[in-house]
């Protein structure tokens, strides 16, 4: 039997938290989808598709992984394409307490065996946020060493426009 796992954000952009999440929960599960979350209510740099792409890009040498974007309720889509597990990380406190609610309320809105598996970023990604990249880089600061060499340069030629 396999096991599908969800691990899902803006990703605007990707981190190398988030890429840390993602390489070790790869491990962990024989198929992991990275849901790109359509928000119409947030200002995005990045399109959906230009989030998709960066992302297939950074994450090609692990070949369980699969980009998908989604809108609307996770619970909805983690139920209509049978996952096993949704997959969170956590940097701080203030995430544990945000992310526990929210896996307490998904428990009752997931189908039966759907677990939330939450997993801690790694203490060198600790404090970055894909807000404070953004700000930083619009601010003329350096951000090497926390994103993705192709993510960087992308964020870059946004903000040269």
């Amino acid at each position: 039997m396999s096991n599908k796992a969800l691990y899902s954000g803006s990703f605007d952009p990707m981190t190398n938290g988030h890429l840390d999440i993602i390489e070790r929960s790869s491990k962990m599960f024989d198929e992991l989808i990275v849901g790109v979350i359509v928000n119409p209510n947030k200002n995005a740099l990045f399109t959906k598709e230009e989030r998709v792409a960066m992302i297939e890009e950074v994450t090609s040498h692990l070949p369980n992984v699969r980009v998908e974007c989604f809108q609307g309720l996770l619970a909805d889509y983690v139920n209509e394409n049978n996952f096993d597990a949704v997959v969170r990380g956590l940097r701080a406190t203030t995430d544990f307490e945000y992310e526990i609610q929210m896996a307490q309320m998904n428990a009752r809105l997931f189908n039966d065996g759907i677990e939330s598996v939450f997993l801690m970023t790694s203490p060198r990604y600790s404090f970055i946020s894909s807000s404070m990249i953004k700000e930083v880089v619009s601010l003329g600061g350096c951000v090497k060493g926390l994103v993705p060499e192709i993510i960087l340069n992308r964020i870059k030629e946004k903000y040269a426009k």
